[in-house]
C-alpha cells in the first residue's frame, strides 16, 4: 500500500529509498527528463537504452509525445505540467538518483515547471541539460519562447550544458563554422551560463567529429573519425545520456564523456539497419 503522495508509509525517506531501489536494481540510478520518441531511436527510449546498456537504471519523466519516425517530425503533444512535475516529485522521494538529464522539453512553460520542481526538490545531483531546439531535419522541436525558459531557468542548474553547432548559435545569436569560432563560442557560453559546456561540431566538414569540452579554465577536445554513410537520428540524446550514466557512477566528467564520445561512435557505427519506411501521408 502507499500513501496518495506516493510515499511507502512509515519508513524514513533513506529507508524508503533503500527499500525501493534495492528492488529494482543494485546499479547506480539515473532519471531522463524528455519526450517519447515513437521510432525509439531518440528521446526517453534512446536514453532508457543507453543507460540500460552502461549499467544504469533509469527513470523517466516524459515531457511531450513525439510522433516521429527517422527523417519526419509528424507531430509534437506536450503532456499537462501536472503530470510532468508529478513525474518527477513521485521519482525523487522514491529512488536515490544519482544524476538526471533534460532532452525535448518542448515549451517555456514546460522548461520553467521543471527548473522550479528540482529547486523545490533540492535536487542536487549532477544535472546534463542538452538544450534539443531543433531536430537533425531543421525541424522546430521547442517553441520560441523556449530559449530564453532555458538561458533563465533551466541552465543556472546545470552542470553541464551539451549544444550542437545550430543549438550553440541560436545562443548566441552567430553562426560557427570551424574550430577557431568553437573555441570563440564555447568559451563565451560558458561565461554567460556559468557552467561546463560540451560544444558539438558534429556538423561541421572534416574526417573527424570534434567536440570541445568548456570547465574550469580547460578547453579539452574529444575527437573520433565520422562514420560516413550514415543518416543519423537520436545521436544527441544518446551522447547526453552516456555522459548522464558516467556521472550517475561516480566517473569524473572529463573521463566520462571520453567513454560516451567512443560508446556514441560506435553506436553509429552499428546502427539498426532499418528496412523500407513508408513516407508519411500528412
Amino acid at each position: 500500500m502507499q500513501r496518495g503522495d506516493g510515499r511507502l508509509p512509515g519508513r524514513s525517506d533513506r529507508q524508503r529509498r533503500r527499500v525501493i531501489s534495492a528492488g529494482v536494481s543494485n546499479n547506480p540510478i539515473a532519471l531522463t527528463i524528455a519526450g517519447s520518441d515513437s521510432s525509439a531511436g531518440a528521446g526517453i527510449q534512446a536514453d532508457l537504452k543507453t543507460f540500460n546498456t552502461l549499467g544504469v537504471y533509469g527513470l523517466s519523466a516524459v515531457t511531450c509525445v513525439v510522433a516521429e519516425i527517422p527523417g519526419k517530425v509528424s507531430r509534437i503533444e506536450p503532456v499537462s505540467l501536472e503530470i510532468v512535475r508529478e513525474q518527477i516529485e513521485v521519482v525523487a522521494k522514491n529512488f536515490p538518483i544519482a544524476a538526471m538529464k533534460t532532452g525535448l522539453l518542448c515549451s517555456a512553460v514546460i522548461i520553467s515547471a521543471i527548473a522550479r520542481t528540482i529547486v523545490d526538490l533540492r535536487l542536487r545531483v549532477p544535472l546534463v541539460v542538452d538544450p534539443v531546439i531543433t531536430a537533425t531535419t531543421g525541424d522546430p522541436l521547442s517553441e520560441a519562447d523556449a530559449i530564453n525558459a532555458y538561458q533563465e531557468e533551466l541552465f543556472p542548474l546545470a552542470s553541464l550544458i551539451t549544444p550542437n553547432l545550430d543549438e550553440a548559435s541560436q545562443l548566441l545569436g552567430e553562426k560557427i563554422s570551424d574550430r577557431a569560432s568553437m573555441k570563440r563560442a564555447g568559451k563565451e557560453l560558458k561565461r554567460k551560463f556559468r557552467a561546463a559546456i560540451l560544444l558539438k561540431g558534429g556538423h561541421l566538414s572534416g574526417r573527424h567529429a570534434v567536440d570541445f569540452l568548456f570547465v574550469d579554465d580547460l578547453v579539452l577536445e574529444f575527437s573520433a573519425p565520422f562514420v560516413r554513410g550514415v543518416a543519423t537520428h537520436g545521436t544527441g540524446c544518446t551522447y547526453s545520456a552516456a555522459i548522464t550514466a558516467g556521472l550517475a557512477k561516480g566517473v569524473p566528467l572529463a573521463k566520462g564523456i571520453g567513454v560516451a564520445k567512443k560508446f556514441v561512435t560506435s553506436a553509429i557505427r552499428n546502427h539498426h539497419r532499418w528496412g523500407r519506411i513508408h513516407a508519411l501521408k500528412h
